[in-house]
């Protein structure tokens, strides 16, 4: 693993304006960065990155059969009491999962160490499954990169093949999103595109017009009844929106399903860590009032851990703590009320003075591609940038 300056492609920002990628600039500082590049061999890729993030996808599973079957466990994930039934009855009827995204600390040496999971709305999707290869196949094309070179991306053909998996053909989809958020936008307009290749209709809607019928049904602002609908709208809010009251009997087919509530918030962590204790991916991570396993834990902790809300978004709310002080924290803090999960801190490597995290991306149960995001503090925040990557070697 390297980080290695190259040559910009001359006309890349108009490139990415004309594909509406109009986010990669963000308030007066670049988003998408390709001054230089981050490069792995290929034995870094499948043995320290692809096959044990499958393997800890495989693991989350187990601990959603793990949680559903322990009421004590299923009270720490946040899920309201009401709603459990409807998050059991996902994972019971075999509701298929679409993707998501582990972020890694990674240093080129020891094993991957996982952050956590992004497993019901990940975004940087566009960024990861298109433009990145864009850049990698022009910069081939240039010499700038050498024939022999890869990049480890499948994730465009996966989601195709995953998409015709879970529905039959010509089956209408519905993606949806904030209305006015360019980035959320990318993320549903690449999965749309995924879902018209594997013979699906796709119908882009905002959020804020999802309407519920007289028949209970979900509709679009144009009166079309929602069959399937993907949403980048986390699971932690919708269980707690009136809206769920109509999820079970809707009809409605929702991607991500609603067992993705217990994978995508850290209360995952330190489940993960009860069950698969001392794996080499995973850090020791408790939840803040388990003061048994942090007792067992308190030399490991005194040394450096990370304190962090079950729900929060890019970076939001994190602390880190050192020698019982805190050294670092993000600037957002509206996550702070929720209940907490401590992680042993591990320091991210720094290349050039930047601190990278791969995004290793899971679709179905495989992982299938990667992106690098980099930042000079050691908390990735939501102006961290975005880094492409090549496999050499």
């Amino acid at each position: 693993m390297d980080r290695i300056r190259l040559p910009e492609r001359p006309d890349w920002r108009a490139e990415a304006e004309k594909l509406g990628f109009t986010f990669a600039d963000m308030h007066g500082e670049p988003y998408w960065d390709e001054t230089s590049a981050y490069s792995f061999t290929l034995t870094e890729i499948e043995d320290r990155i692809e096959d044990p993030s499958t393997e800890l996808h495989a693991m989350c599973r187990e601990a959603v059969a793990a949680i559903l079957a322990d009421e004590a466990l299923m009270a720490r994930m946040g899920v309201p009491p009401a709603r459990w039934d409807l998050v059991a009855e996902s994972w019971r009827s075999g509701a298929g999962e679409l993707y998501g995204r582990f972020d890694l600390a990674y240093d080129g040496h020891g094993p991957a160490k996982l952050l956590e999971y992004n497993a019901d709305t990940p975004t940087s999707l566009y960024e990861s499954a298109g433009f990145q290869w864009l850049w990698f196949e022009q910069q081939q094309a240039a010499r700038v990169l050498s024939d022999g070179t890869d990049q480890f991306n499948g994730i465009h053909e996966a989601l195709v093949a995953r998409l015709s998996e879970l529905f039959a053909p010509d089956t209408d989809v519905h993606f949806a999103a904030v209305a006015g958020n360019p980035e959320d936008y990318a993320t549903v307009e690449t999965l749309a595109w995924a879902a018209r290749e594997a013979g699906l209709g796709a119908h882009y809607t905002d959020l804020d017009k999802i309407g519920i019928t007289a028949e209970g049904q979900f509709a679009d602002a144009e009166d079309r009844v929602i069959g399937a609908l993907f949403k980048l709208y986390p699971w932690e809010d919708l269980l707690r929106d009136p809206f769920a009251d109509h999820v079970a009997t809707s009809g409605c087919r929702f991607l991500e399903p609603a067992w993705k509530a217990l994978v995508s918030n850290k209360a995952i962590l330190p489940v993960l860590w009860n069950l698969f204790p001392g794996h080499p991916n995973l850090l020791p991570a408790f939840f803040e009032d388990d003061k048994s396993g942090l007792a067992k834990a308190a030399d490991l902790m005194l040394r450096g851990h990370v304190v962090k809300p079950l729900f929060s978004r890019e970076g939001a709310s994190i602390k880190i703590v050192e020698a019982g002080r805190v050294t670092e924290a993000s600037n957002n803090t509206e996550y702070d009320i929720h209940p907490k999960i401590i992680q042993a801190y591990h320091p991210l490597p720094v290349l050039g003075g930047m601190r990278p995290v791969i995004g290793a991306w899971v679709v179905g149960e495989v992982c299938v591609g990667m992106g690098v995001r980099e930042d000079a503090s050691r908390i990735t925040q939501d102006l961290s940038r975005f880094k492409p990557h090549f496999i050499e070697g």
